[in-house]
């Protein structure tokens, strides 16, 4: 069964660049090998900033627009990871290896498939 584990973790700083600068880029790149490396990976990828996010409502029949992320919280989505495992207790073992565990949340959810 396939599951997203999703990493909220304190607001990045934003570099020259205008992108997120992470202090702990070793821990998420060691992370990132073992759950290739055990052949679980099935994608993912990091966000930009929360505050780069739009958030969209439609109400009646009108699109609302409002600027940053959908929740407001301490922490902020930061990315994903796609991994396929047997059960959801293995999937929450690998989320208790996630970086995000110890700084922010780690959430898990089941991958519907059609």
């Amino acid at each position: 069964m396939q599951y997203m584990i999703l990493n909220y973790v304190p607001p990045a700083t934003v570099g020259p660049d205008g992108l997120p600068q992470f202090t702990d880029m070793a821990l998420w790149e060691a992370y990132t090998k073992a759950l290739i490396d055990a052949g679980v990976m099935r994608g993912g990828n990091a966000l930009h900033v929360g505050a780069t996010a739009t958030t969209v409502r439609v109400r009646e029949g009108q699109r609302d627009l409002h600027d940053g992320p959908y929740a407001d919280s301490k922490e902020e989505l930061g990315g994903y990871f796609i991994i396929e495992v047997d059960t959801l207790d293995d999937a929450l073992l690998w989320a208790a290896r996630n970086p995000a565990a110890s700084s922010g949340a780690v959430e898990v959810r089941p991958i519907l498939s059609p």
